[in-house]
């Protein structure tokens, strides 16, 4: 466990969770037209927890992918280090659809319009909403979360770091001093 203080153990991140899925389904009325996609890497493993309750709930299933932003940064434009690709996987088409934009910590806001401009490349969803875990603040760009797990003020030297288990499930949130 990262040295700090558990702003969310094991329990609470499953209570999260479960409540942002139910906001979804309230939201957009049912999974018809929705699906959900994880920025790498953290909020790849958390949109797969979110979509196992909403198909837990629905009975239905709901396509799940993933997006990398590495190409997509604004603080690497023209001058961009050698950092690994990851994989973007969207094996379905966005075309109308509703997307639910996921990850874990939303602090600049620089992160999710990286996110959203990969998602345009791929197609035009008719929305494209935003889940995370938590909220830190201190936005730079005008964007804010549709679904929230936990709003946590920090200052700008404080970390939040999510942490998961061997297989990709969340397990605690921790504030870094």
């Amino acid at each position: 466990m990262a040295d700090g203080t558990v702003i969310l153990d094991t329990a609470g991140v499953k209570r999260a969770l479960t409540r942002i899925a139910h906001e979804i389904l309230e939201r957009n009325k049912g999974v018809d037209g929705l699906v959900l996609v994880g920025i790498r890497t953290g909020g790849v493993h958390l949109a797969r927890e979110i979509v196992a309750r909403l198909e837990e709930i629905e009975g239905a299933t709901v396509p799940v992918g993933e997006v990398d932003i590495t190409l997509y940064r604004d603080d690497f434009k023209g001058h961009a280090p050698h950092l690994p690709v990851g994989k973007t996987d969207i094996p379905f088409s966005l075309e109308t659809k509703r997307v639910v934009l996921v990850d874990d910590v939303l602090f600049t806001g620089r992160t999710i319009r990286a996110a959203m401009d990969a998602i345009m490349d791929h197609g035009r969803p008719a929305c494209i909403q935003l889940a995370v875990l938590v909220d830190r603040g201190h936005r730079e760009l005008p964007i804010r979360a549709d679904f929230v797990g936990r709003n946590v003020p920090t200052s700008l030297k404080e970390k939040i770091a999510v942490l998961f288990d061997a297989a990709n499930r969340p397990t605690d949130v921790v504030l870094e001093k």
